[in-house]
């Protein structure tokens, strides 16, 4: 047998063995670097008008956990005209809400302009809103439909006014998710729309909660304002956070692997089950009212 030494000469002559070199290697990453990296780009990205959003949402809802503390630390009922529990609670909804609506509204087909006209907008009365309501949290008098003093009702007229703006905002978005089929992945338009048209009821019972409190109020009924707008309460917290959650849902199951068909039938189940609260809360509206 002949040596592999011999075949190489027997081919063509002595060829020196090839040596390879390893190729050269980036050294790897620290530990949440790519990922940190990708998080400020991804915060980058996020128009000025977007950021401005988030940051006051954050703020609103750092409030409320605040005021949570002191609650527990001061006491006092949770209900009542006059609590912390509404600083915890507007501060938290309103601040969630702002920081949700920033993200659902890009899923709409509206302009860009218009839309970041309709956030900052939306912004400015949300901390307008936690504002009013902590500060008369604070001077231990009620923040709504209070006419004691000239301040008092600057400030329950300004959130009266705040409350109508935010009706109108909202309606236009409302409107702008069924004029355009919203864009997203599959369940998100159904998720979308239905939190919109949910979110209507949670404003239609607000409005009608300042309504009928502002009559009794005017016409001298100032202890039974206070106490009217508890049957319309559950119907308005439950409409009010359907803009959240359902898109939420629809962003989670997104990420599975299950199929487009499976994913749409959960949303329009969780949507069936979210309408059937609201009803129940309004059946119970009416029953109390």
């Amino acid at each position: 047998m002949d040596h592999p030494e011999s075949l190489a000469e027997h081919r063509g002559g002595t060829h020196p063995p090839t040596l390879t070199t390893p190729p050269a290697t980036a050294p790897a990453p620290r530990p949440g670097h790519r990922e940190g990296r990708g998080v400020r780009a991804a915060w980058r990205a996020v128009r000025p008008s977007e950021r401005l959003c988030h940051g006051t949402g954050a703020v609103l809802t750092l409030s409320g956990l605040a005021h949570l503390v002191v609650l527990a630390v001061d006491g006092g009922p949770w209900d009542g005209p006059v609590s912390w529990r509404k600083p915890v609670t507007f501060g938290l909804s309103f601040g969630l809400t702002l920081i949700a609506l920033t993200w659902v509204t890009s899923y709409l087909r509206v302009g860009a302009r218009l839309r970041t006209a309709l956030l900052v907008v939306f912004a400015a009365d949300c901390a307008v809103e936690v504002g009013g309501i902590t500060l008369q949290a604070w001077r231990r008098v009620p923040s709504h439909l209070n006419m004691g003093t000239s301040f008092d009702t600057a400030v329950s007229m300004t959130l009266a006014v705040g409350g109508g703006v935010l009706v109108v905002l909202l309606t236009v978005f409302a409107v702008a998710s069924f004029r355009n089929r919203p864009a997203g992945p599959t369940g998100m338009p159904l998720a979308v729309r239905s939190g919109f048209a949910i979110l209507l009821v949670a404003l239609l019972s607000g409005a009608a909660m300042i309504a009928r409190g502002v009559v009794l109020t005017r016409t001298g009924h100032q202890e039974a304002a206070y106490h009217s707008t508890a049957p319309l309460k559950p119907l308005h917290g439950v409409s009010l956070h359907a803009v959240l959650v359902l898109p939420a849902l629809a962003g989670l199951l997104s990420r599975t692997s299950w199929s487009g068909r499976t994913r749409l039938r959960i949303m329009y189940a969780a949507v069936g089950c979210w309408w059937a609260a609201v009803l129940g809360a309004a059946a119970w509206a009416v029953l109390t009212w």
